[in-house]
């Protein structure tokens, strides 16, 4: 949000722009664990929404990224690896993300080839939010 506050003036006065918010995909599905976290990535899928209709008319685009579980160095770090197994195990491409796979969703959003994209989630996630 304060994000967003800060570039929308800025955008406006240019002629427009692309904001990428970031979600999660416990924004998307719940996992039964951190209730505050999970609210507030389905938050931003909402605000994401809302922004991207109020400044449509301004050139302005909102789009977020829901990422899944990506090997990043936060992630080492939070989540003991004899629980990596199990995670894996619940991703259909039984493997986690690279961040490279999150850089290049976020500069496709950002970038003029998803230019009639505004207002949608795209989910990086190895196909865990599948039904």
């Amino acid at each position: 949000l304060l994000g967003m506050k800060a570039a929308v003036p800025a955008m406006k006065r240019s002629g427009g722009g692309s904001i990428v918010n970031f979600s999660s995909i416990y924004g998307i599905a719940g996992a039964g664990v951190s209730t505050a976290y999970q609210s507030t990535k389905g938050a931003v899928r909402l605000m994401t929404r809302s922004a991207a209709l109020e400044f449509v008319g301004d050139n302005i685009r909102v789009n977020a990224i829901c990422p899944g579980m990506f090997d990043t160095n936060l992630f080492d770090s939070s989540v003991p690896k004899d629980e990596w197994d199990a995670l894996i195990s619940m991703v259909p491409m039984k493997r986690f993300g690279k961040p490279h796979e999150i850089a290049y969703g976020t500069i496709f959003l950002a970038s003029d080839e998803s230019s009639f994209m505004t207002g949608t989630d795209l989910v990086i996630d190895g196909g865990y939010t599948c039904p």
